[in-house]
């Protein structure tokens, strides 16, 4: 398995080839540094993102979020699911965790009430 990406963990925006070979193996060309090699192995292997989005308070309110770690890129339309039914309760602030557990990342708020 080939694959072409563009890096995305710091401004070069480096041209990626990572390779899987028969065994499994990843191999990543391209990389100016060790962080790029380390992304187009966990891109081909295991995508992963953060989630940011945005939730209604019990009294209307819409407060921006985000989820404090990265989860599987094949989660992202069930985690929005979960914080698109979630309403929590003013007050809150940054960092307030609005939601425990989603998908082994917390769900907490980046903007107050």
């Amino acid at each position: 398995m080939n694959k072409i990406l563009t890096c995305i963990v710091c401004p070069l925006g480096c041209t990626l080839e990572v390779t899987k070979d028969e065994s499994g193996k990843v191999s990543v060309s391209g990389n100016t540094c060790p962080r790029g090699a380390v992304y187009g192995e966990t891109e081909l292997t295991n995508p992963q993102r953060t989630v940011t989005s945005t939730v209604r308070c019990t009294d209307g309110t819409i407060i921006s979020v985000k989820t404090d770690r990265p989860i599987a890129k094949d989660k992202m339309e069930e985690c929005m699911k979960i914080i698109n039914n979630c309403n929590p309760h003013l007050p809150i602030s940054v960092g307030d965790v609005i939601i425990d557990d989603v998908f082994g990342a917390k769900l907490v708020a980046t903007s107050n009430s």
